[in-house]
């Protein structure tokens, strides 16, 4: 297909926002624009629009492009936005979501050590509890800890997250020290808004599967709230262990149950696209792979 023809078709998707508002401009069929879009892409080698069914908007790529559509094409040789000795080179910039509890005790210097390896790359780190829209917040990367993933989402499990029960010492001496999980009907349960906010799931010294029924008076959706109102003294939390570790080292906060494992949640990163996927997208997830299996494999089990 005439590529300068399809540079132009590009131009117009973004200046109006829409494939049916091009097609009407340049009096075309939407399957013709359509068309010409997929030889754009094809052509710069990266996907240049991120697509829902409210609004089209560009990518990093898009925008590059975007500015040499501008130039007529005088720079033909120069439109795939990666090309060369550079296709495969992780470069620019990533948006990454997370919550800030993951984001404090594994993602931070995590970047740190990617961005020292990859230096012609850039990552804006923005933290999130909540299930924000990739396309439409033009987010490359979100991290999520959960066992129940929307099947419609594409994601690569990265790593395991373990949990502990635990409470501090002033609050164990005032209320007791449960023994089993079923004690925990007694006490006063911090709980997650997002995860297991009325029921604990346990595996028991012998295998079986236990569901407990718990309760309390604070509720939060960021587990580093309950993390430290548990600190305080008010109640018994359910936390990921990257949060509890060091309370529990210095004695801050107590573990609880032993010989009752928590349920493990897998670590996600859920991306928009399989095609086109850019070099710093792919590295990262390499990379936190490796960092993952890596911290579990020196972590006692």
């Amino acid at each position: 297909m005439d590529r300068i023809t399809a540079a132009r078709v590009f131009i117009t998707i973004a200046e109006r926002g829409s494939m049916i508002a091009a097609a009407d401009t340049l009096d075309m069929s939407r399957a013709m624009v359509t068309r010409y879009l997929a030889e754009m892409e094809e052509w710069a080698g990266a996907r240049l629009l991120h697509r829902s069914t409210r609004r089209l908007s560009l990518t990093d790529a898009g925008d590059i492009t975007l500015a040499r559509c501008r130039r007529m094409l005088e720079v033909a040789d120069d439109m795939a936005v990666a090309s060369g000795a550079d296709a495969d080179t992780p470069q620019g910039l990533l948006r990454i979501t997370c919550s800030q509890s993951l984001a404090m005790a594994e993602l931070a210097p995590a970047v740190g050590e990617f961005l020292q390896r990859y230096p012609r790359t850039a990552v804006d780190l923005q933290m999130s509890n909540r299930a924000v829209n990739l396309i439409e917040e033009r987010i490359d990367l979100a991290l999520r800890v959960t066992n129940a993933l929307e099947p419609n989402l594409i994601a690569r499990q990265l790593g395991d997250c373990d949990s502990v029960v635990c409470a501090a010492p002033a609050y164990l001496r005032q209320h007791g020290t449960p023994q089993r999980p079923q004690d925990l009907a007694a006490h006063n349960c911090l709980t997650y808004a997002y995860f297991g906010k009325s029921l604990w799931q346990f595996t028991g010294p012998d295998g079986a599967a236990l569901s407990v029924p718990v309760s309390g008076n604070l509720s939060a959706n960021e587990d580093l709230v309950l993390l430290k109102a548990a600190e305080q003294g008010c109640g018994i939390a359910l936390q990921p262990l990257y949060s509890a570790a060091a309370p529990i080292a210095d004695g801050r906060l107590v573990a609880l149950l032993p010989g009752y494992a928590p349920q493990r949640m897998g670590i996600y990163g859920v991306y928009a696209s399989r095609q086109h996927m850019a070099p710093a997208l792919r590295a990262m997830l390499d990379f936190l792979l490796t960092r993952f299996h890596a911290k579990r494999g020196a972590q006692p089990r």
